[in-house]
């Protein structure tokens, strides 16, 4: 019997793929990895020229991306539907073969492999190769550390409610806020009704071909970038030299 292999591919440049990810991708003969359909997807695009010559590979298409409210009834049936299906296909393949799925960020972190690991993991042996979180390498990118001292971080997700980003928002000392595309409007009123628009950034493709940082005050409305993550910055305590008492 083969396995499932995992490769967490980090925030995007393929310089920031761990060894034993770049290991399995280039000895792989048979890959998966998620797109959309018509497109070559983010994960396969990170690793061009890196996959040995006569490997197979798989594209599991997502039956649907913004069509449907990502919580309604239909989403979420086609979303387990899909999930299912590829969990199957992979398990089969993996009675004679190794195969590499392709994750970017870690696979652990909000990635869509999480729902292939749960339906997999006891049928075939699974190994999961992690990854440098996407919201690392934009947080580097940035050039400003995104927490000090006892900075509690707070990682949301644009789909929630505004009422409820506006209320996290509020309450943490740095966030990170993932899922934005044509959720960024809603995201930009939410940290506005909690004081906190004027010290957001956006990081548009962090540590890819063109990234792109700025404050997200400044950003047009209608400028919804997809693989785009907001930022605000911690302001904890830091060592500070303490005025000489005998001045």
């Amino acid at each position: 019997m083969g396995q499932i292999i995992c490769a967490g591919l980090g925030p995007g440049d393929p310089d920031l793929i761990s060894v034993g990810a770049d290991r399995a991708i280039r000895g792989a003969r048979h890959v998966a990895f998620f797109r959309k359909p018509g497109r070559q997807g983010q994960a396969r695009r990170i690793v061009d020229g890196m996959l040995p010559p006569g490997c197979a590979e798989y594209p599991m298409e997502y039956p649907v991306t913004t069509e449907l409210p990502f919580d309604s009834p239909a989403y979420i049936d086609l979303l387990s539907r899909f999930y299912d299906e590829w969990a199957g296909r992979l398990a089969a393949l993996a009675q004679n073969h190794d195969v590499v799925v392709l994750c970017e960020g870690d696979p652990f972190l909000y990635g869509s492999f999480m729902h292939l690991y749960v339906r997999l993991r006891d049928r075939v042996p699974v190994r999961v190769i992690p990854g440098i979180p996407g919201m690392v390498g934009c947080w580097n990118a940035s050039g400003t550390p995104i927490t000090w001292g006892d900075d509690v971080l707070t990682v949301l997700m644009g789909t929630l409610p505004e009422a409820d980003l506006a209320r996290h928002m509020a309450a943490c000392d740095a966030m990170v806020v993932m899922k934005t595309g044509r959720n960024l409007p809603k995201v930009r009123r939410a940290l506005a009704a909690a004081g906190r628009l004027d010290d957001a950034w956006l990081v548009e493709r962090g540590t890819m071909p063109g990234q792109r940082i700025a404050r997200l005050a400044e950003v047009e409305a209608a400028d919804c970038p997809y693989f785009a993550i907001v930022l605000v910055h911690g302001q904890g305590r830091r060592p500070v030299a303490m005025p000489d008492a005998a001045e």
